[in-house]
């Protein structure tokens, strides 16, 4: 594990804390969307409700895939019947924490299928060599706020 920050103090304390994972490299808006996503979870479900019985991973991964490819194919918020209207990547994100935290608090049913073929897959069929093409930035979806607009003045003093 690579340590990002400069150590550029003599406290003990940055000393201990440079061996350990760097949470402040978690984009703070993965975290708000997965606080809202988690927030809809409790309120239908319980908070910590895959902590209190053992849950199915696949459970998990289906949604997660199911809000990426709602994402993906230009729905920003879940606008199904019933949804929340939140953000499909909020949902995502949560469905993966709750199958990350099942795993190390030993609350997983691991019904995966047997191991399959997938990473040789990727290898085989990854070009080689390729240069990428050239980004062209695009404008903000019609239904979104541009970043820049929605940002308030945090001005220093």
């Amino acid at each position: 594990m690579t340590r990002l920050l400069a150590l550029d103090d003599d406290n003990p304390k940055t000393a201990l804390g440079a061996r350990k994972p760097d949470v402040s490299l978690i984009p703070p808006a993965a975290l708000i969307y997965m606080a809202l996503g988690m927030g809809n979870g409790a309120e239908k479900y319980g908070p910590y409700n895959w902590r209190k019985s053992r849950v199915s991973g696949r459970t998990y991964v289906a949604a997660a895939c199911r809000h990426m490819l709602a994402w993906l194919d230009g729905e920003d918020n879940d606008e199904s019947t019933g949804g929340s209207k939140l953000p499909h990547l909020a949902h995502a994100l949560s469905s993966l924490a709750i199958l990350a935290d099942a795993i190390e608090t030993g609350n997983l049913i691991d019904d995966r299928p047997p191991p399959g073929a997938a990473g040789v897959l990727i290898d085989k069929w990854t070009k080689r060599d390729v240069t990428p093409a050239p980004v062209v930035p695009q404008g903000p979806r019609s239904n979104q706020t541009p970043p820049s607009k929605a940002r308030k003045s945090r001005r220093r003093s």
